[in-house]
This record gives C-alpha cells, structure tokens and sequence, in this order.
C-alpha cells in the first residue's frame, strides 16, 4: 500500500478558546517497533482535550502534540515487532495524542477489535471512556456487584459509560446531572436513582435512598465543594474515585469522618500511564466488556458528529455541557 507524505489535522495554533484548533497539514507519523498506523474513520472528543487547548494538559514526553486521546479505522503499516496486529484489521485505540488526524500511531498493546456490528464512529467514542471507567471504578474502586455507586455527570461519556458498566455488573447505580430530561436518559441506560442536581440535593437523596448508609463507590470528576458532600454520602469502607476537577482541585475536608467509617479516597490519570499499563486494562476490557459491547447489552452514546475540520465547533459543545454522551469528529 502506497501512503501518502502527508495527511489532513487539527493543531492548536496556541493556547485559547476553540477557536486555537486549526486545520493544517502535517507529515505521515510513522510506527515504531510495536505499534500500528492507522487510517482514522472517527476520533472521539474529551474533556481532557478542551483542557490541552485552554494550555492546562500536555502531552507527555514522546506522544503527539495534535488533540485527541481515541480513534478507530482500519491499520494501513505495522512495526516489526507487532505481533497481534496486521495491515487491514479494524481496531479502536487508546492513544496519548493525536487522535484529531487523517492517520494516527497507536501501540500495538492499547489496540482493541471492533466488537461485534459496532460502526467505526461509534467505536471511536469507547476506548478513553471504557478504559477510565474500567481501571477507575473496578480496579481502583473495587466495585462489586449487590454494592452501590454513585457516578457525577451521569450524562457526560464517562457517566454514561459508568452507568451502563455499574448496573451490568450488578451494582446499584446512582447519579447526578443538570437537567430532568438527562436524568430521565440516565434511568434508561440503567441508573435506579438519577439526582437532578440543581434542584435536589444529592446528599440527601442519597441518604434517604439508601436508609441513611450512603453508597459504596463514587467516580466524581466534579471535585471543589463536591469533596466533602462526597465523603458524607459513603458508606462504611466507601472508596471515592477522583479523576477529574471542573470545579477546582482544591477543598476543605474533615477527615474525622473518613476515619470513623474507615472511608479511601484515590484517583488516577490515564494519559501519563505506560503502555504496559495500558495494555493491562485494554486486556481486562477485552475479556470483560467486550462480550457486552459485541451482544450490544452496553454501547457508547452518541450525541453529535462534526468533520474533522469542525473541531473547533465540536469543542464548543462540549463547553457547552448540552450534549448526553459521546462527541465525536468524521474522518
């Protein structure tokens, strides 16, 4: 297969509002030893973007400095130590960067089958999702099935995701988001509670709902006031997950509760992980969800697609906060 030398992307031109993605034209990344190049259908669009192009999330040391954590299309040149992968296949990746592209590298590890009749655009919006979810609540958080979980921005991709996994695996799932008609859509994908948080109060409502004993496992990206709210809302040996803080990384906790009911608080970043690391999620996913993904008893949700070149459009909508699931740009 002749490629060509160069290929259609979105830079940001400098650090700003959406308007900072650019169209350009940039060279064909090639693939080390193990990793693959592929031809990119549809990249998904995350909030860790957004915070790349405001100037506040690097890409680490090696990876590309175009946006985009995620991709699916069809692999076009391997590395000559790729054993799994070959020209042709069709896979979503989990990549540090890049994703907004004609073409992408990914490593070989990180890599995943399209499951079952999952379309390629719709495969874009699963890795960064799937694999934060996963490694965040079943790993980090431990949750188990009969236990209870709370999940903030039910309507956002990951809350979405969360929902669907939670109550797959048998757990009872909570959440919180800023309208009726998404917290009506959060009951759909499987939330037995869904909390509209500008005019309940989650705290209470958890409490009422649960006999006064709080949930077991909270994924909160909120972060500010939402810490404390979320330590009153656990239960005994309740873990609170942190992966995110669009309200500020900083609160003023009381950890005297924390001790009582002998509470963790964790949390992790996905992008600065290792390829190893990676490679280890992406395999529990293929053994655990991706049976789900492929009887299409979980799936992403899509909201909205732009072309590439309406990056910067997709960027405000996400901004916006008005989209329920995933956004994601056509290759």
């Amino acid at each position: 297969m002749t490629l060509p030398t160069e290929m259609r992307a979105v830079e940001i031109k400098q650090p700003g509002g959406p308007e900072a993605l650019v169209p350009t034209r940039r060279p064909m990344p090639k693939p080390g030893p193990d990793e693959v190049l592929i031809k990119v259908a549809a990249a998904g669009v995350n909030r860790p973007d957004v915070l790349q192009r405001q100037g506040g999330y690097n890409p680490p040391p090696g990876a590309s400095d175009l946006p985009g954590l995620e991709v699916a299309g069809e692999i076009v040149a391997v590395g000559p130590d790729t054993k799994r992968w070959k020209v042709g296949d069709r896979v979503m990746a989990l990549v540090a960067g890049g994703g907004y592209a004609a073409y992408c590298v990914a490593p070989g590890p990180q890599c995943l089958p399209i499951p079952g009749k999952l379309d390629l655009v719709h495969a874009a919006g699963v890795p960064e999702t799937f694999f934060t979810v996963w490694t965040n609540v079943f790993e980090r958080g431990r949750l188990q099935a009969g236990e209870s979980f709370l999940v903030h921005g039910g309507s956002s991709g990951i809350g979405t995701t969360a929902i669907q996994l939670a109550s797959r695996f048998g757990a009872r799932a909570f959440t919180t988001a800023g309208s009726d008609e998404k917290c009506s859509k959060c009951k759909e994908l499987g939330a037995a509670v869904a909390i509209n948080y500008r005019t309940q109060d989650f705290v209470q409502v958890v409490k009422e709902a649960t006999g006064g004993q709080g949930v077991d496992v909270i994924l909160d990206m909120v972060g500010g006031d939402y810490m404390a709210k979320n330590l009153q809302c656990l239960a005994v040996e309740g873990r609170l997950v942190q992966i995110a803080f669009l309200k500020g990384a900083k609160a003023e906790l009381n950890f005297a509760g924390l001790m009582v009911k002998r509470q963790t608080i964790t949390g992790s970043t996905l992008r600065p992980q290792s390829v190893t690391q990676k490679g280890a999620i992406a395999q529990a996913l293929e053994a655990k969800v991706w049976p789900l993904l492929a009887a299409g008893e979980v799936a992403p949700l899509l909201h909205a697609t732009f072309p590439l070149d309406q990056a910067a459009e997709a960027h405000r909508l996400m901004e916006s906060s008005a989209h329920l699931g995933k956004i994601v740009l056509s290759v």
